[in-house]
């Protein structure tokens, strides 16, 4: 069953169903491309700014009072996911979002016009371009509501899953600041550290990261509303920029403010892709951790086996017994798809002509799902692995003991080139620094007990 709806090309048949009009079901034969919807985020960042649109445009007189109520109450079932449904298009259609735009105008008209008089769809006594559209282009509809989605994601997803994790790594730093060990450089054996100083590298390049993002957000809560289709802000009233944006922070909660320069907020993209490469350094960040953690749990018998990663489910379908590091590889594969991601939005952002960027939906696509991915990667790496990770303190005592780069400690008193000396007869022969040292003469039982000491090779404040 369908029923007629129309729009300026002409009349087409639309589900019963379907609170969209004709745009939308345009939008659905012209576009039947791939899978990858447009985020939900977006759709409800779009209903978001109709309902302050429609209080800003009641408040200044352009709007009657019950239209403006009639906005505000399909909007909110919008926002709270109760007509999800309803918003099936692609990305990957018209570059500006205006297929998206339309099909949130288009849901919130036909719904508002059944709570009015039973009859879903329609243009009458909401009209989607008329009145929801009020004020409005999708030229600054679209960059608005990714602005919005991005600073909601962040502010609400991301930030306080790099808490759980960070503070996951500086518990276990903590617990384990006194497990002296071998470090290592390029891969080979190096002076020693502790586990907790290890450990807290990685809380402080996740600080490093979290700083980047915060430092991104300020930028992202400039909201390109007001500019309609050009910038000039042609059809919108006088002051209508500052009042919606001050709306929409209402709304959100967020320090959202209109943006200086509504040309730039439209033709560009920078503030998105300062923020996607704030990920980018993220990314980057999980990548070593999982990496690190990865090599250190190896074995547990031909490896280096210094951590116990937990044991979450079986490694193989061959090998009986058979454990991998299952978290790290997870994390490393998020992290390539958040370079990836990087790589696209960069390319998408480079591309506005003149007055409009025409790739906004692959960026907003794409920067979503790298956070998505951060987040839950965070999160789940901290409860899976993290959270259950132990050090093998006997293994680590048994490496630094055989290391040869304690003899690091004898260069002050016997100078590099016998200290060399004295690691390579080692290593030579397979004894330990304490045997081949003695063999050379260079320094006497006492000397050496005093002088290579690990726990005296760590510096200041060496558990944390």
């Amino acid at each position: 069953m369908s029923r007629k709806e129309t729009d300026s090309i002409g009349a087409i048949d639309v589900p019963e169903d379907a609170y969209w009009g004709a745009q939308t079901q345009r939008s659905l034969i012209n576009f039947a491309i791939g899978q990858e919807r447009m985020p939900i985020a977006v759709v409800h960042a779009l209903a978001t700014i109709k309902k302050a649109a429609a209080r800003v445009n009641n408040r200044n007189g352009s709007l009657p009072q019950d239209v403006a109520r009639l906005i505000e109450q399909a909007a909110d079932e919008v926002i709270g996911g109760q007509l999800d449904e309803q918003f099936p298009l692609v990305v990957w259609q018209t570059g500006s979002g205006t297929q998206t735009n339309m099909n949130v105008n288009e849901v919130i008209a036909g719904r508002a016009n059944e709570l009015a008089t039973g009859a879903r769809g329609g243009k009458s006594p909401v009209h989607p371009n008329d009145h929801v559209n009020r004020s409005q282009s999708s030229n600054d509809c679209f960059p608005t509501a990714m602005h919005i989605a991005t600073a909601s994601a962040v502010y609400n997803q991301l930030l306080p899953a790099i808490a759980e994790l960070s503070g996951g790594l500086a518990e276990q730093a903590a617990r384990h600041g006194n497990v002296i060990k071998t470090g290592r450089t390029h891969m080979m054996d190096a002076t020693p550290i502790t586990f907790g100083q290890e450990l807290s590298a990685f809380v402080a390049q996740l600080d490093y990261a979290e700083r980047a993002i915060r430092s991104a957000l300020p930028a992202v809560c400039e909201l390109a509303q007001g500019g309609t289709a050009v910038g000039t802000g042609l059809n919108a009233p006088a002051g209508f920029a500052e009042a919606i944006a001050g709306e929409l922070a209402a709304l959100t909660g967020m320090p959202l403010i209109s943006a200086p320069n509504k040309f730039a907020a439209l033709a560009g993209h920078e503030p998105l892709t300062i923020m996607s490469g704030a990920l980018k350094t993220l990314a980057a960040t999980l990548m070593k951790i999982a990496n690190d953690l990865r090599l250190l749990g190896s074995g547990p018998r031909a490896g280096f086996a210094e951590v116990r990663l937990p044991a979450n489910e079986p490694g193989s379908s061959i090998m009986p017994g058979k454990v991998n590091p299952t978290q790290c590889e997870a994390l490393s594969m998020l992290a390539c798809q958040v370079m990836g991601n990087d790589t696209t939005i960069t390319f998408a952002a480079s591309q506005g002509h003149l007055q409009l960027n025409v790739f906004k939906p692959v960026i907003i696509n794409s920067l979503l799902q790298s956070i998505r991915l951060l987040a839950d990667g965070c999160s789940n790496f901290q409860a899976h692995c993290i959270a259950g990770l132990e050090p093998d303190a006997a293994k680590m005592s048994e490496h630094l003991e055989r290391g040869l780069m304690l003899v690091t400690a004898l260069n002050p008193h016997i100078g590099y080139d016998k200290a060399a000396e004295i690691a390579k007869q080692a290593y030579q022969q397979g004894t330990t620094l304490r045997e081949a040292a003695l063999q050379l003469g260079y320094v006497t039982e006492e000397e050496f007990s005093e002088w290579v000491r690990p726990e005296s090779m760590l510096g200041n404040g060496h558990t944390h």
